[in-house]
C-alpha cells in the first residue's frame, strides 16, 4: 500500500483509545443538517463533537455540510488532537447535492453509463465545494420486487445494467484523481443482497442460495471495485442467517480474500448494533466484537466500537491485531484520498460560494431527465403534442408541485431551483394561455370540487395531461408498500376525467414499477416521469412537445398486477413453462392475470419506429477460447431522428444449474437520422456465458445458447450457437 510507512507509525504511536476512535463515524453536530433523515442522531452537542475530535475519539463526521464549520472541526483533528490525524467527512449524497439529478432509477432508465458518470461528476463537484469528502453511494443492490421503496434509489432488477452503472458512478464521483479537490469517495452499498429482501419488506430477512448471490447480488459490488471504489457500506439484513454486517465471509473470505479489497467496511446506520435485534448477538459487547472480527471496520453512529472494544481486546475476546488491521484500512483510505497531505481539502470558502457551475449544471438536469422519460404507450401517435393550436388540460396534483420532484434521499438539494410541471409546459407554448391547469385531487385526498373541475376542464380541451403518481415519501428506505398503485383519490380522479372523451397522456411521478388499473392504464399515452430533479418541468415539456424524442426504456418489469411481486425478467425457468397462446391448465400461471409483465424490462417508445434486421453471426460454433461477433443492422423507419437501445440477450439452454429464460448481455445507445440505418455489433466470449454451478464455483458449459438483439427483453426472434468443449 502507499503511505505505509506512515500508516505503521502511526499505528505504532496510538493508544488503543485513539485505535477505536478511527473506527468511529458519527453525527456532525459542528455543521448538523437533516435532522428529518436521522433526527435521533444529534444527541451530542457542538462542544461535546469538538472534545471527541481533539481526544482522537472519532475518525470520521457525516451529514454535515458548510465549510467553516468543516475547516474548524478539521482544524482541531490536525491542530489540536495528539497524533494529528485529519477527519473524514461525508454525507448522503445520493443523486444530487445542490443540482437535483433524476433519482437513480431514473437515470438507469437512460441505459446510458456515461451520462450517469456525468451527473456524478457535477454531484462531487458540488458536494466537495461544500465540504463533503465521502459520499454515501452509489447504491448498487439489484431490486427484483418493487414494493421494495429503495428500488428507488438502485439501478433496477437486471445485474448487467447494475454493473454498468455501478461502475460508471464510481469514475463520475471520484473522478481520474482521488486527491484532487473535487474527487468525492464512494460508498457502494448495501453489501449484500438487501435488494432480495423478503416479500420487499425493508430490513426484513434474505434466503437465498449462494449461487444467486454470487450470481446476481455480488457482481455489481464487484464492479464499483474495480472501477476504484475504496469504501462499501454493510447492508442491514441478514443473508442465510447471518447478518450481512458480522458476516466474515461476506466482509474477509469474498472481499479481502477473493476480491483482495484494500479499503474499509463502514456499517449501515447502527447496523452493527441492530445485531442484538437480530438475534445474532447477546449484547452490544457481543455485537461489537463479532462485526469487528468478521471484518466490519467502521462503526456508524451507534457507538458500540467506541463503548466496548476497549474492554473486548482487555479480555481476549478482541485481538490488537484484528484492531490495528481495521485502523490500517481506514487509514489507508484517508491517505489514498490525501488527507495527510492535505487536510483542508474541500474546505475552500472560495469555492464554496463560486455558482458559477448553475447554469452548465441545469443544463445538464435537464437533458439527463428528459432522457429518463420512458414512453409506454402512444396509441394514435398522441404525442408529440403541439405548441400552438391545442387546448391543454393539465390536470393532477402533481401538475403545479415542486416538494416532490427531487425524490428519496434529497438532503441537499436546493429547493429555490426546482422548476414544475405547469411552470415548463407553460414557458413551452406559443400562446400560454392556452394552458389550463386544476389540481382535480390532492395526492392522497380527494379535493372538494376537485373531480367537477378537473372533467370540466377536460371537456374544453384538446388534449389532457393527466399528472399522477406517488408523493417522494413513497419511496426510500423503510417505504415498501403492498400495493404498488396510484393512490385511490387519484385513480378516481383518472377514473372521472376519461369520461370526459377528451384524448388523455399520462404523466406519472414514481420512484418504483406501478401496477396500472383501470382509466390510467386504459390512458391513449403513458410517460414514466420518475423522480427527475431539478428541471422536472423543461425536461417533461422537452418529451411532451417533441423538442426531444424519447429515448428511455424500462429498467424494471411494470407488473399487470400487484400481487405478481416478486416479479423480473430474467427468472429461471420452470418444468412447466408459460406458453403464450396454449391452451394447456397445468402451466406456470397466475388465475387473474397472464404471465407477461404489462410492460417488460427494456421496452420504450420512441416518436419514430426502428426496425431490426436478423443477427449475423460470424460463426455458429464458438471456441472455448475464441470470440463471438454479433452483428444487427438497425434503421430508422420514421420521419423523426432518434435514439434506439439495441439489446442483446441470452439464454443457456441447457446446464446443470437452471438458467433465466433470458439475459442482458450488452446494449448500446445509438442515434439514427429519419430513414437511416447503422450496423450494431457486439462480442461476446465465454467469460459472458458463465455462472455459478452447484459447487459454488463459476463455470461455462459447452452446448446450446439462444441470442436476441432486439428492443426489449420480451420480444425479438432468436439464433443460436454453440459453446464448444476445450
Amino acid at each position: 500500500m502507499p503511505h505505509q510507512r506512515r500508516i505503521e507509525g502511526l499505528i505504532a504511536a496510538m493508544t488503543l483509545e485513539e485505535k477505536i476512535g478511527q473506527l468511529g463515524a458519527f453525527a456532525d453536530a459542528l455543521r448538523p443538517f437533516a435532522f428529518e433523515f436521522n433526527p435521533e442522531t444529534f444527541a451530542r452537542d457542538a462542544e461535546q463533537v469538538r472534545e471527541q475530535i481533539r481526544s482522537g475519539r472519532v475518525g470520521a463526521l457525516f451529514n454535515g455540510v458548510g465549510v467553516a464549520e468543516g475547516r474548524e472541526a478539521q482544524r482541531i483533528a490536525v491542530e489540536e488532537s495528539r497524533l494529528g490525524i485529519p477527519l473524514l467527512l461525508g454525507a448522503d449524497v445520493i443523486h444530487g447535492m445542490r443540482t437535483v439529478f433524476p433519482i437513480p432509477l431514473g437515470e438507469a432508465a437512460s441505459f446510458e453509463p456515461d451520462l450517469a458518470e456525468r451527473t456524478a461528476r457535477a454531484t462531487a463537484r458540488e458536494a466537495t465545494a461544500a465540504g463533503i469528502h465521502w459520499t454515501f453511494a452509489p447504491m448498487v443492490d439489484v431490486a427484483r420486487d418493487q414494493r421494495w421503496g429503495r428500488v428507488a434509489e438502485t439501478s433496477g432488477e437486471d445485474v448487467y445494467l447494475s454493473c454498468e452503472f455501478a461502475a460508471a458512478r464510481v469514475r463520475g464521483f471520484q473522478g481520474d484523481d482521488l486527491t484532487a479537490s473535487d474527487s468525492l469517495l464512494t460508498t457502494p452499498k448495501h453489501f449484500a443482497a438487501y435488494g432480495a429482501i423478503s416479500a420487499g419488506l425493508d430490513y426484513n430477512f434474505v434466503d437465498m442460495a449462494p449461487q444467486t448471490l454470487r450470481d446476481v447480488h455480488l457482481p455489481p459490488f464487484k464492479a464499483a471495485i474495480d472501477a476504484g471504489a475504496l469504501t462499501l457500506m454493510s447492508s442491514f439484513n441478514d443473508i442465510n442467517g447471518v447478518p450481512a454486517s458480522a458476516n466474515r465471509e461476506l466482509l474477509t473470505d469474498i472481499l479481502r480474500g477473493e476480491w483482495e479489497f484494500e479499503g474499509f467496511v463502514v456499517s449501515d446506520y447502527t447496523s452493527d448494533l441492530e445485531l442484538v435485534a437480530h438475534g445474532y448477538a447477546s449484547d452490544e459487547a457481543d455485537a461489537a466484537q463479532k462485526a469487528l472480527s468478521a471484518g466490519l471496520d467502521m462503526s456508524l453512529q451507534s457507538g458500540i466500537y467506541a463503548g466496548h472494544v476497549a474492554t473486548l481486546v482487555e479480555q481476549g475476546r478482541l485481538t490488537m491485531d484484528e484492531v490495528d488491521e481495521a485502523v490500517r484500512r481506514v487509514l489507508h483510505v484517508k491517505a489514498a484520498v490525501g488527507l495527510f497531505d492535505d487536510p483542508y481539502r474541500c474546505l475552500d470558502a472560495g469555492r464554496e460560494a463560486d455558482q458559477s457551475h448553475i447554469a452548465a449544471h441545469d443544463a445538464l438536469a435537464r437533458d439527463c431527465a428528459r432522457r429518463s422519460v420512458v414512453l409506454l404507450k402512444n396509441e394514435g401517435n398522441l404525442l408529440p403534442l403541439k405548441k400552438a393550436g391545442q387546448r391543454i388540460a393539465l390536470i393532477g396534483p402533481f401538475a403545479q408541485d415542486t416538494a416532490n420532484l427531487g425524490g428519496c434521499w434529497n438532503i441537499f438539494g436546493d429547493a429555490s431551483r426546482m422548476v414544475d410541471m405547469e411552470t415548463g409546459v407553460r414557458a413551452a407554448l406559443e400562446d400560454p394561455s392556452a394552458l389550463v391547469v386544476v389540481p382535480g385531487s390532492g395526492i392522497e385526498a380527494p379535493l372538494e370540487g376537485g373531480i367537477e373541475a378537473a372533467v370540466a376542464a377536460a371537456r374544453e380541451a384538446d388534449v389532457v395531461l393527466l399528472a399522477l403518481g406517488e408523493p417522494h415519501e413513497f419511496s426510500g428506505e423503510a417505504q415498501s408498500r403492498t400495493q404498488i398503485v396510484i393512490p385511490a383519490a387519484q385513480q378516481a380522479l383518472a377514473e372521472a376525467v376519461a369520461t370526459a372523451g377528451t384524448p388523455v397522456v399520462v404523466v406519472l411521478r414514481n420512484g418504483r414499477a406501478l401496477a396500472l388499473e383501470g382509466a390510467v392504464r386504459d390512458a391513449q399515452a403513458i410517460l414514466v416521469g420518475w423522480f427527475l430533479g431539478t428541471q422536472t418541468g423543461p425536461a417533461l415539456a422537452d418529451v411532451v412537445f417533441g423538442d426531444y424524442n424519447p429515448s428511455a426504456r424500462l429498467p424494471v418489469s411494470f407488473p399487470q398486477d400487484a400481487g405478481q411481486q416478486p416479479y423480473f425478467y430474467n427468472h429461471p425457468t420452470t418444468g412447466r413453462p408459460n406458453v403464450p397462446g396454449t391452451p394447456r391448465f397445468f402451466q406456470t400461471r397466475w388465475r387473474e392475470v397472464s404471465h407477461a409483465a404489462l410492460y417488460p424490462f427494456g421496452h420504450g417508445l420512441s416518436y419514430t419506429r426502428f426496425d431490426y434486421g436478423a443477427p449475423q453471426l460470424d460463426t455458429a460454433r464458438l471456441g472455448w477460447d475464441d470470440a463471438l461477433t454479433i452483428r444487427t443492422r438497425v434503421a430508422n423507419q420514421g420521419t423523426r431522428d432518434g435514439e434506439e437501445v439495441v439489446q442483446l440477450y441470452l439464454r443457456d439452454r441447457t446446464a446443470s444449474r437452471v438458467r433465466p429464460v433470458r439475459e442482458l448481455k450488452r446494449f448500446r445507445k445509438i442515434a439514427l437520422a429519419a430513414g437511416a440505418s447503422q450496423e450494431v455489433v457486439f462480442t461476446l466470449t465465454r467469460a459472458d456465458l458463465e455462472f455459478h454451478g452447484v459447487d459454488n464455483r463459476p463455470v461455462a458449459e459447452p452446448g446450446l445458447f439462444d441470442l436476441w438483439v432486439a428492443p426489449s427483453s420480451a420480444v425479438g426472434d432468436a439464433v443460436t450457437f454453440e459453446l464448444l468443449a476445450p
